[in-house]
């Protein structure tokens, strides 16, 4: 992907690595991360962070299916897409918090901008839960995918409970062709990903977890990327570690550009 303002995203100080680079630990400062970097701490960060051209191309759109309606947001090409990346938000979140510019440090809007400038496409719908209705309307976006941009791989990125539909899909024999990777941002962890689709095509797998977690353990999740790298040393799996990051803070720190990058390079 072309660069976009990498040196305001860049992780600010590697302080461990670890697996050849598969385990990273982050440094990570509340004072400069979140107070020195937002306007507004933790509501609305400086302007130099943001661009709002994106929203040019950033549509409502409802999905209907099976009676359902999944509302979500459309941003970049709504055809044809060269990529596409589904964020999956967790426990009273709505597909808001994944357009929103200035929330979480400008990360989506990064996001945002890395979509619409490399030709790809980005989608935050609205989950009402976790289980088979959310699975359902998780998967409809998936077919609504395949048929717009047949070629497209497609990446999943999943915070905090919302990583239960992440997990789900790893296992859906119709997706994992068609799946490019998953990024799972403060999320739970699931043992039987080693017996899912997803791990089967050597789907690659991106943790991310805070140090200070307090709603999922951060070594929970480290015993699932040492499973995996256990059961096959040549498992494409990375943890990104930010050391005293809290629950949010993944999402807020994840460097979107190198983690697509990783990802879509290993297809």
């Amino acid at each position: 992907m072309k660069p976009y303002k990498d040196d305001l995203f860049a992780y600010p100080g590697v302080l461990e690595l670890q697996d050849n680079g598969g385990f990273m630990k982050v440094d990570y400062q509340e004072l400069r991360d979140i107070n020195k970097r937002d306007q507004v701490p933790e509501r609305r960060v400086q302007r130099r962070y943001v661009s709002l051209k994106p929203n040019r191309q950033q549509r409502k759109f409802d999905l209907k299916s099976d009676g359902r309606t999944l509302e979500t947001y459309e941003i970049g090409k709504a055809s044809r897409a060269r990529f596409a990346v589904i964020f999956v938000h967790g426990r009273g979140g709505d597909r808001r918090l994944g357009v929103n510019d200035w929330s979480f440090g400008g990360n989506f809007n990064r996001l945002k901008n890395l979509a619409v400038n490399n030709g790809g496409v980005y989608y935050a719908p609205s989950f009402s839960d976790f289980s088979d209705g959310g699975y359902r309307g998780l998967l409809s976006l998936v077919d609504h995918i395949a048929k717009t941009s047949p070629n497209a791989p497609i990446v999943l990125a999943c915070g905090s409970m919302g990583s239960q539909l992440c997990w789900r899909a790893a296992h859906e024999a119709a997706l994992a062709p068609r799946l490019a990777g998953m990024i799972i941002l403060g999320g739970q962890r699931d043992d039987r990903f080693l017996q899912s689709e997803a791990f089967r095509y050597s789907r690659p797998l991106l943790l991310a977890h805070g140090s200070q977690d307090s709603v999922y353990p951060w070594r929970q999740q480290y015993h699932l990327y040492d499973r995996t790298r256990q059961a096959r040393p040549d498992y494409p799996v990375r943890f990104v570690l930010f050391e005293t990051g809290g629950h949010g803070t993944p999402i807020r720190m994840i460097d979107w550009r190198t983690s697509l990058n990783w990802i879509l390079s290993q297809s």
